[in-house]
């Protein structure tokens, strides 16, 4: 597994032990984290406070920048509407994801306009399953 999402999937625990829907997200440029972010959409009442959102905020004011057109992020589970569009909007080149989301993952409709790639681990697929059988 690829160091960078090793580092998502420890983000998703964090906010699994928060009681927080499991997503991590890491952009890296030029071989370095820019920044990270875990769920914190439960904890704060903020529906749009996505690991993806999150990240991809940070980035932009430490690059002090809206564009991370040389930019990877690493995100557990595939992107939802709102993520891909802000992945976007943000010109980030590539998306790497853990686990597809059958249910919000939107990344289909962005695949010409960013690279995608999965890299799959069912460690993390059991820990998003075990927080919505708990939530359910």
């Amino acid at each position: 597994m690829n160091k960078y999402m090793e580092f998502a999937i420890k983000l998703a625990k964090i906010a699994f032990k928060k009681g927080d829907i499991p997503v991590g997200a890491v952009i890296i440029k030029d071989n370095k984290i820019i920044s990270h972010a875990y769920n914190t959409k439960h904890k704060v009442n903020d529906s749009t406070a996505h690991a993806e959102i999150l990240a991809i905020r940070k980035a932009c004011k430490k690059l002090k920048t809206t564009y991370l057109s040389d930019c990877t992020i690493y995100v557990t589970l595939e992107p939802c509407m709102m993520c891909s569009a802000a992945i976007l909007q943000s010109h980030i080149s590539e998306v790497v994801f853990c686990v597809k989301s059958p249910k919000f993952g939107y990344l289909n409709h962005i695949c010409d306009k960013v690279k995608t790639t999965q890299l799959y681990d069912s460690k993390y697929e059991q820990l998003l399953k075990d927080f919505f059988i708990d939530k359910r």
